[in-house]
């Protein structure tokens, strides 16, 4: 919830990655906010405070600006490749009772009959919701589930007020037998043939050697 997630922003003037790279060393996280026709602003946020609330995905945060408050979705978080640490932010301006599109999460709940696979295949859904009442997953019940079953986006119950954007017969997820891997004929067949192959050369030499 965005209540949950107040920041204090600074409003920043210097650009470049000079400027970027001193914010990070003093700990904070250089950030960008736009939408709703307004001129983006350059700010820089607290970095251990902003780095926990952007653990979870599709954030919304509620930003002190120069003693106002303006509310922001977290629409792109970059990130060192190597280290993982936060460089960027790029926010957009939201409203209360705004409806907004998100990529959220599928999470799998429960397990198939026994000795069954459930497979991902959607690992999020685009879902239209309010800014401010965002899921933090849709969850997908496997329970039960013979061999050969399917689910499609189209099956999945959403969470209240939430509207399915992804087509509905994307599937989401399939349940199957596990793959069997025999490894043990082929190399014993491999070592019997390669025994009859030594076994003939040495016939052959014998043979020579009289």
């Amino acid at each position: 919830m965005a209540d949950d997630n107040k920041l204090s922003a600074e409003l920043r003037t210097q650009f470049g990655k000079g400027a970027a790279r001193k914010i990070r060393a003093a700990d904070k996280i250089p950030a960008v906010l736009y939408g709703h026709g307004t001129d983006p602003q350059h700010l820089t946020l607290p970095g251990h405070e902003t780095a926990l609330i952007v653990r979870k995905a599709n954030a919304v945060l509620t930003l002190d600006i120069d003693g106002g408050t303006q509310l922001a979705l977290v629409k792109d978080v970059q990130r060192d490749p190597v280290r993982q640490l936060i460089e960027h932010l790029d926010l957009i301006v939201v409203k209360k009772g705004e409806k907004v599109h998100v990529e959220v999460p599928v999470h799998l709940e429960g397990e198939p009959v026994a000795g069954l696979i459930a497979d991902l295949d959607a690992h999020t859904l685009q879902l239209e919701v309010e800014a401010t009442h965002i899921p933090e997953n849709v969850v997908v019940s496997v329970e039960g589930l013979e061999d050969g079953s399917q689910i499609h986006a189209s099956d999945v119950k959403l969470p209240k007020g939430a509207t399915l954007l992804t087509e509905g017969d994307v599937l989401v997820v399939h349940v199957h037998e596990p793959q069997k891997v025999d490894l043990g004929e082929e190399p014993a067949a491999e070592e019997e043939a390669a025994e009859e192959t030594a076994e003939a050369a040495a016939e052959e030499s014998a043979e020579a050697a009289e």
